[in-house]
């Protein structure tokens, strides 16, 4: 029997911050009219976060990468302008230089309430933004096996994707120290390996007639079963500043997705890892980034990011090419050559410092950078 072919759809998902053009920070309350005005504009595809200092958005479904870049592109630039018009601006990026967070206020939702009642000290701690990636395949059981089969390529994409070295003021030394404080949360990290989309929903079952989870939705793993839509949902990713280092993410890790369901169509798979190594790799990219290599587990040694660019161009090529986005993926190497936000925005304070300013105002110069960059090419 010929295997069907999933939809493979895309929608990315973006959490922005706003700050004080004048002080650089974040704000601790969001003005009473700017989500109202947002939705008017944008409807359904923007939503509050957490914290009112955030907004989030969501493309469409879209059937091809270039289409969701540009619903991306018109999402950035509407909420961009939406904060303008209320003296803010906004940033995307996975933390804020400097910002304190002693002031933050979250947003007054239930489940945001219930959040801030059941995690008290840790989710006071959620200063960060994230992109989430959505790759529709349509059936239960594919979804879950790809789902087992993708885990060893995510920190890949993860190192790729870094924006948050800066954590309160310091230099963290980590390129993405948003995944610190996302460890924090309970559910979060690698997912667990199931045989079966049964076998998962069992799982889920579990906490949720136990009290501790209402659904799916509060399983926060790096990849996971969306629990709204039929799609699997990559969660690793740092906010990329430039919008076309994210698109570049979200069409690799859609490439990567098809490539792993063509070799099952073609009764073949990716060889699975154990979680201990691909948490090293995982590791790497938390605190290296791009920067140190991650390892090969079958040769056993540490691989240069560059190479290990190289062979996962080449072994999405055909997918690529399949869904017309080579050149967003080749974007890849423009990431390497330039580095990602976390190597700017370095560069950027490390730059500033050596010239004789201050630290806060090296900091401050970060913050501009990242204001530019978030509309830059839109």
């Amino acid at each position: 029997m010929t295997m069907k072919e999933p939809s493979f759809t895309v929608g990315i998902e973006e959490e922005y911050m706003l700050v004080d053009p004048e002080s650089r920070d974040l704000i601790a309350e969001a003005p009473a009219t700017l989500m109202p005005e947002c939705k008017r504009r944008l409807a359904t595809q923007v939503t509050p976060e957490f914290l009112q200092c955030q907004v989030e958005v969501g493309t469409r479904v879209c059937g091809s990468i270039k289409d969701a870049r540009d619903n991306l592109a018109e999402l950035r630039h509407t909420v961009a302008e939406v904060a303008r018009n209320h003296d803010l601006a906004l940033v995307a990026a996975s933390t804020h230089p400097f910002a304190q967070g002693v002031h933050q206020e979250h947003t007054r939702k239930q489940r945001y309430n219930a959040l801030a009642k059941d995690l008290q000290g840790v989710v006071r701690r959620l200063m960060i933004s994230g992109m989430h990636v959505h790759v529709g395949i349509d059936d239960d059981e594919l979804r879950i096996d790809l789902m087992n089969q993708v885990t060893y390529v995510l920190p890949h994409f993860l190192a790729l994707s870094t924006s948050s070295p800066f954590w309160k003021g310091h230099d963290t030394g980590l390129k993405s120290y948003r995944i610190s404080v996302w460890d924090e949360l309970p559910r979060t990290g690698l997912p667990e390996r199931f045989e079966s989309f049964a076998e998962y929903r069992r799982h889920v079952e579990v906490l949720v007639n136990a009290g501790i989870i209402e659904d799916a939705t509060k399983m926060w793993w790096d990849v996971r079963p969306s629990e709204k839509f039929p799609t699997l949902e990559m969660r690793i990713a740092d906010i990329c500043t430039r919008m076309d280092d994210g698109i570049c993410v979200a069409a690799m890790y859609k490439c990567w997705l098809r490539m792993l369901y063509r070799l099952r169509r073609d009764n073949k798979r990716w060889r699975e890892y154990a979680p201990m190594l691909v948490n090293e790799n995982r590791w790497r990219a938390h605190r290296y980034g791009i920067d140190e290599g991650l390892i090969d587990f079958g040769e056993g040694t540490i691989i240069p990011y560059e190479q290990l660019l190289e062979e996962m161009l080449v072994l999405i090529r055909e997918d690529a090419e399949f869904f017309d986005c080579v050149a967003e993926v080749e974007h890849g190497r423009t990431i390497l050559a330039g580095g990602t936000s976390a190597h700017r925005q370095l560069r950027t304070f490390r730059s500033a410092c050596a010239e004789g300013a201050g630290e806060q105002q090296a900091l401050a110069g970060v913050v501009d950078q990242l204001v530019a960059e978030t509309v830059e090419g839109l």
